[in-house]
């Protein structure tokens, strides 16, 4: 799924006046309320487009909402710039005839080693902010650090996944890069449903999101014992 953040959820510009936010979530709410329009109803939608509503509508949170997107525009920026820079370094090799085990070494340099960095952070870290939650999920503090560090999570594996296409894997690592691929895909699939327990408070999220983390954290370990 891909990210949306809360103005292009209620589809109205960054530059927006709160007139034309409060006007833009009544259209939104009434397209995807079931008691409204049977045909477009849309229960998660719905929390989304509230989610975005209590952000854009508070000029506070909204100032501190447009540095966050601000920040990650120039993380993203930054990374692309090495990851095309890797390219670039991936093409003028390549033309120098380097044999195959350079172009292994080069794939496992470039792109297993910051992946597999990433991956192990980003896993080995949730059970930590589960806890640190546990202490009491309905704390304001408490929730809004558990929703910067899966804003952070999700920065960290938009890296992870602009390394993984930055090279073709070597076919004698096929193995290694398919368990890589997949545990990426859970990850981000897990960070998704994790991002909705501050939505509704629903455990069901977390549960989820916890088990799609031990999914990736096993496709992790067979990615590395394939490279041994």
């Amino acid at each position: 799924m891909v990210d949306s953040n809360h103005y292009e959820i209620l589809q109205v510009s960054p530059n927006a006046s709160l007139a034309e936010i409060k006007q833009a979530y009544r259209r939104q709410v009434k397209l995807f309320h079931p008691d409204s329009n049977q045909e477009t109803a849309d229960k998660e939608q719905i929390i989304r487009i509230n989610a975005a509503y209590e952000v854009l509508s508070d000029t506070e949170t909204r100032s501190n909402y447009d540095q966050q997107l601000k920040d990650s525009e120039q993380k993203l920026n930054s990374r692309q710039q090495r990851t095309a820079s890797a390219q670039r370094h991936y093409q003028a090799t390549k033309h120098a005839g380097k044999d195959a085990d350079e172009l292994i070494e080069e794939w496992l340099r470039l792109v297993y080693q910051p992946v597999n960095d990433i991956l192990s952070d980003i896993l080995n870290s949730l059970e930590e902010q589960i806890d640190e939650l546990a202490a009491d999920p309905f704390d304001d503090e408490l929730l809004e650090e558990f929703q910067d560090y899966l804003t952070s999570c999700k920065d960290d594996l938009k890296q992870a996944q602009l390394a993984f296409r930055s090279l073709p894997n070597p076919p004698s690592l096929a193995r290694t890069a398919a368990h890589l691929y997949y545990s990426l895909n859970q990850v981000a699939d897990g960070l998704e449903e994790l991002a909705y327990f501050p939505l509704n408070y629903d455990e069901h999220y977390l549960h989820t999101g916890q088990e799609l983390f031990r999914i990736a954290r096993r496709l992790h370990y067979e990615a590395q014992a394939a490279v041994k």
